[in-house]
């Protein structure tokens, strides 16, 4: 579990296709020293697990089930990752939520800067539409965000000086791809709710 607040913009080492598996190295000076092999850290708001480690380093199999549902695959040496290791029991929840279990990718529609905050429309992909509620949170590249607003195929996020600063959304431009990963409570208020049953009178 995470919450949304990434703790470093990483940048990939290399993106490696072997015969078994496909391997990301990421450069991480600030995490790396501090995770241990076997840990849980969301990249780019994915979950994966830490298969080998040194100083700086941190390397990560990826499943093909990662490779189809997030933007991981398009990743290239250089490019800024978000960071996040696993939420401690007693640590503090200062977003939301968030599973690292990516639900899709969406195009960044359009940017517009307003002062020192920055405005982002990203497709509303529309087979996920009902998760996303006005003033509900959102992770868009694992980063914590809240919805401004919401039209028929796009939503609105706000992100402040320090998010950008902090992790790779200030990197962002038009027609690049984000990972989304909707509120988890709708997605069981939805599941409870379509089990209910009529009361027989």
């Amino acid at each position: 579990m995470f919450t949304g607040l990434v703790r470093e913009v990483g940048e990939v080492g290399w993106l490696r296709r072997t015969d078994q598996a496909v391997q990301l190295l990421v450069e991480a000076p600030r995490i790396a020293a501090r995770v241990r092999t076997g840990e849980s850290v969301a990249v780019n708001g994915c979950c994966l697990t830490v298969t080998a480690h040194r100083d700086r380093q941190l390397m990560f199999d990826l499943l093909q089930e990662s490779l189809d549902r997030t933007n991981l695959g398009g990743l290239k040496p250089g490019d800024p990752v978000n960071l996040e290791r696993a939420l401690r029991v007693d640590g503090r929840l200062g977003g939301h939520f968030v599973q690292g279990h990516v639900d899709c990718t969406a195009k960044v529609l359009d940017l517009d800067e307003k002062g020192a905050d920055l405005r982002l429309d990203v497709a509303l992909p529309p087979e996920f539409a009902r998760y996303a509620a006005f003033k509900g949170s959102i992770a868009v590249n694992g980063t914590s965000l809240t919805i401004a607003a919401i039209g028929s195929d796009r939503f609105t996020v706000w992100i402040i000086p320090h998010t950008l600063e902090n992790t790779n959304l200030g990197d962002l431009e038009a027609g690049d791809a984000v990972n989304l990963e909707f509120d988890i409570l709708a997605k069981y208020a939805e599941r409870l709710l379509a089990g209910r049953t009529p009361e027989r009178s």
